[in-house]
């Protein structure tokens, strides 16, 4: 079968190809650039646990060192802090990173996968499709066609590949602008992310806005300030008096030393695509969807595109076509963005406009800091990942459903698990695999050795069980999980979100279940199949006991 096609090999694009590449699919990425990326100290992104963990299952590195995990997060106005978070468990924090370093990180990764191709200097301008693939040109020094069975385009906000295929990119222009600094030198904040607004020395007018300072290794920091609406040229004049006296506020009326290293500005637009699916032809990243505002981040919501696309894309590609499947990424991500987008949107008013949320809501800073924060560290309505729990792959009426603590639809915790082999390690990096995770709550088991308890209780009837689903699935045995009683079973879609909690072994629920969360039926009814499963269940734990 023909290779998925890439278009853009920016972070979303190389993470879906890695992303595929594990699950044995092979891949042709097309990089209309020379294969490299120009390093920019002041393009940086914030990366949520979740998506942190993707980057370091992808890679195989720990990232730690190369961005840097917050150790706070702390909020001001005037000369007041309003707001503190103290990140206790670092895995937890947000990881901030260069762009250009976590971009190489997956270069790296990907000169060693046998199943991806990057085409270097390869600019798409045309795109056909057919029932049975798709073909498209590159130019360049010698124009080239190529064959996929699917295509993706993450190819940015110009997106070449959304133009081709006709799909309207509506939305809002210059939400906000920011002007940028990537500097080396001391603050009194170490290793704490800052947001500051109207600081003192700014006293008046639209300019007085905020400031955020994000720190990175080696003590680098990013500076962002929030500019006044308009298209006022950022000239280095004003852009170097910002960086004076913002560290002379920030320092005692004294500017530390410091080193200029990069400067920018940084322009959001808030735009959705109409469609993010055209037959064979997906979009993902900044192709689909521009965020940004009030501390949201466009590439955190681009990388979690390509890890709910990857998996659907590899099912389909080594079993033939699952319409149902393949729609869901559309109705999931857009769905979930869209929401975002609408948050943002009704908080801009209240929090740009006129005299902000207080002109409204007397005594309403402190619900103003919130916000901000929420944005700014993946929490509430501006900032949290989400769940999918109306997506068309959630299954309902169940009649075994047991509460955790996780949300339907939302992605699982990342705890402590035992795997197939008796080896400990993470749930987290069992995903991406392609397989989905049955993960069975057994307080007691993690003092014994695997061969005392894979065959005593319900470990047989559930083993049988889960050979039984009608898709490839492994089965892991945790300690504990957050809310949870004595033997629940949880079923894990292969990207980390949970389909359902279930108490005790229900062969039955577990295959309808596990058959919605692929899109539905292949063949026969789900009562049928899961009346199967129940009896072949019941089957082999007799079996096992005798």
């Amino acid at each position: 079968m023909d290779p998925v096609i890439v278009v853009g090999a920016g972070p979303v694009g190389l993470t879906l190809a890695l992303a595929l590449a594990r699950q044995d699919v092979p891949c042709v990425v097309l990089d209309e650039g020379p294969g490299k990326d120009e390093p920019r100290p002041a393009r940086t992104v914030v990366l949520r646990e979740d998506t942190a963990a993707l980057m370091e299952r992808l890679t195989g590195l720990s990232l730690d060192h190369a961005g840097l995990r917050w150790a706070g997060w702390r909020s001001m106005r005037r000369k007041q802090v309003t707001n503190e978070v103290a990140f206790v468990d670092a895995e937890a924090a947000p990881l901030h990173i260069a762009q250009h370093v976590l971009t190489g990180a997956l270069r790296a990764a990907l000169e060693n996968e046998r199943l991806v191709k990057i085409a270097v200097d390869s600019r798409l301008d045309t795109l056909e499709q057919e029932r049975s693939g798709v073909t498209a040109h590159t130019r360049g020094a010698s124009g080239t066609w190529w064959r996929g069975s699917y295509l993706v385009g993450c190819d940015g906000p110009r997106s070449t590949v959304r133009k081709l295929q006709d799909i309207r990119f509506p939305g809002r222009t210059a939400v906000e602008r920011h002007a940028v600094a990537a500097l080396r030198t001391e603050l009194p904040w170490q290793d704490e992310a800052l947001l500051h607004r109207s600081p003192p020395w700014r006293t008046s007018g639209p300019s007085a806005g905020e400031i955020i300072a994000r720190p990175l290794p080696d003590e680098v920091w990013r500076l962002d300030w929030l500019l006044p609406p308009g298209k006022d040229l950022v000239t280095p004049e004003m852009l170097l008096t910002r960086i004076r006296e913002t560290l002379a506020g920030w320092n005692g009326g004294t500017v530390p030393p410091y080193e200029l290293l990069d400067t920018g500005v940084h322009t959001v637009h808030h735009r959705l695509a109409r469609r993010w699916r055209a037959d064979r032809v997906f979009l993902a990243g900044d192709a689909a969807h521009l965020l940004g505002a009030l501390g949201t981040h466009g590439l955190d919501e681009g990388l979690r595109d390509a890890d709910n696309l990857a998996w659907k894309l590899a099912l389909a590609w080594h079993h033939g076509p699952h319409e149902a499947l393949l729609d869901s990424y559309q109705t999931e991500r857009r769905a979930l963005v869209a929401s975002r987008l609408r948050a943002a949107d009704q908080a801009l008013p209240l929090l740009r406009g006129g005299g902000g949320l207080r002109t409204y809501v007397p005594g309403s800073s402190r619900s103003l800091d919130t916000l901000l924060t929420d944005g700014h560290l993946g929490r509430g309505a501006l900032g949290s990942p989400g769940t999918y729990a109306d997506s068309p792959l959630a299954p309902g009426g169940l009649e075994g459903e047991a509460p955790v603590a996780t949300a339907p639809g939302a992605t699982v915790t990342d705890v402590v698990v035992t795997a197939e082999d008796g080896t400990f390690v993470r749930l987290r990096d069992r995903l991406g695999r392609g397989a989905l995770l049955v993960v069975l709550i057994a307080p007691g088991t993690g003092v014994w050795e695997r061969r005392h308890w894979v065959s005593a209780g319900i470990m047989p009837r559930l083993a049988a069980a889960v050979s039984a689903l009608p898709h490839r699935a492994e089965l892991l045995v945790a300690e504990s999980y957050p809310g949870a009683a004595a033997h629940t079973v949880l079923l894990v879609r292969p990207d980390g979100h949970l389909v359902t909690a279930l108490s005790g072994v229900r062969p039955a629920d577990m295959y309808a279940a596990a058959e919605t969360a692929l899109g539905g039926p292949v063949n026969g009814t789900a009562s049928e199949a899961g009346a199967g499963a129940e009896a072949g269940a019941r089957e082999d734990a007799g079996a096992g006991s005798r």
